[in-house]
């Protein structure tokens, strides 16, 4: 290799492998640089975005802010594990949850809820929910706590769920409360699998996309007695099966993670749920798919009334149709997807994750809450009443005003 020395008045300095260029050719290739050239005529900036990120543009991460949403409802709802009442976990979850999302700025929408408006006093479908400012106007699905019965039991597996994307991105169920579901990670091709084929053919499919033999391909399947013959059908196959108790939401974005404990999901599970992970998948690059199951006569004649087509198999974009999509979920109980939360002396801390559509990333997030101080996640915040917007904005009033 050969040596380059630089001579100065005082010293000399070795550059190994590199050539000295005259000062005249050193200041254009700097010039070049102030440009946005490497000196080749190449853009610079579109040398470094395939790189990585773009940071040049930064924008808005509004799952940064709905994080800490999920983790105030997690902190409430996890008081609860163990103690035999979903419902008080529920609603816990549930008071937290709205009372954080009061405070994110934005002009919000409940979609997908705990209920119609005469069901659910809060998190109803069709709510105002944000601090009133005019953008941005986004639709909002929440399962406040995806798990209600583990937490009660005090098994595994609990996680509190937000989705967000542009007014009228995400699909609105009806009176569809459950449908059929397959997901796949990003390895798969979403055109190579579909609820149209047998359990035997897309298992085949997934084992050719992921370079394995179907006796390594693991299932997902919630422990139902409704999903019996799905069951059947895969140890058919000769795949593997994880079965859950509850939480499929956790386990569709299972299937996305790299080096994932399990390769696709099948099932019966919430349509509300369905629609939830199908915005976590946009964000991963993983597909939903789904097809509205009525669980009676009088559901499906509801449903159809309604202008729905039963047979149609609903794909990710169909159930996410937003460019801008944003997820967080944060672990109550421990899950193979998150920790749960865990209460000390004066705190807890809880474990998050959080994606962005737009920037394709995925983050997770350890947290440690003080009770001691007055943040907005901790079991004590108030929204002061008589602050105004701009007030709450930017921290000038009240309890918010240290809120991190």
């Amino acid at each position: 290799m050969g040596v380059t020395s630089l001579h100065t008045s005082n010293t000399t300095v070795r550059f190994p492998g590199r050539a000295v260029l005259p000062r005249s050719q050193r200041r254009a290739s700097r010039a070049a640089a102030g440009n946005g050239s490497n000196g080749n005529g190449a853009d610079k900036r579109q040398i470094s975005k395939k790189q990585g990120p773009d940071y040049q543009n930064v924008q808005r991460n509004l799952a940064l802010e709905l994080v800490r949403v999920t983790e105030a409802a997690a902190l409430a709802g996890g008081k609860w594990y163990g103690r035999g009442d979903k419902n008080a976990a529920d609603q816990a979850a549930v008071d937290m949850m709205r009372k954080v999302l009061n405070t994110v700025n934005m002009d919000g929408v409940i979609v997908i809820g705990e209920g119609e408006k005469d069901e659910a006093p809060m998190l109803y479908c069709g709510e105002q929910i944000g601090n009133g400012t005019l953008e941005p106007q986004v639709d909002i699905a929440v399962d406040p706590l995806d798990g209600t019965t583990s937490i009660a039991l005090g098994r595994n597996g609990a996680v509190c769920v937000i989705a967000l994307a542009e007014r009228g991105a995400l699909f609105d169920p009806g009176p569809c409360m459950y449908m059929e579901k397959l997901a796949v990670g990003p390895a798969v091709d979403p055109k190579s699998v579909s609820l149209n084929k047998s359990i035997a053919e897309n298992l085949a499919v997934v084992a050719k996309a992921l370079k394995k033999p179907i006796g390594d391909v693991t299932v997902l399947i919630l422990d139902r007695p409704r999903h019996e013959q799905i069951i059947k059908e895969v140890r058919e196959a000769g795949a593997r099966i994880k079965l859950i108790s509850d939480g499929d939401v956790g386990g569709a974005i299972e299937v996305a993670k790299l080096g994932a404990p399990v390769d696709v999901l099948f099932g019966i599970g919430g349509t509300p749920e369905g629609v939830i992970a199908a915005a976590a998948l946009k964000c991963m690059g993983g597909t939903m798919q789904g097809r509205l199951w009525p669980r009676s006569d009088e559901e499906r004649q509801k449903a159809e009334e309604a202008g729905y087509d039963i047979s149609k198999v609903l794909y990710t974009d169909d159930l996410c149709a937003g460019e801008q999509v944003f997820f967080a979920a944060t672990g109550v109980s421990d899950g193979d997807l998150l920790k749960g939360v865990r209460y000390f002396a004066g705190g807890a801390s809880s474990n998050s994750i959080v994606m962005r559509s737009g920037s394709g990333t995925v983050r997770i997030i350890e947290t440690q809450h003080r009770w001691e101080k007055p943040g907005i996640t901790n079991p004590g915040f108030e929204v002061d009443p008589t602050a105004s917007i701009l007030e709450e904005k930017f921290n000038m009033k009240g309890k918010y005003k240290a809120g991190v």
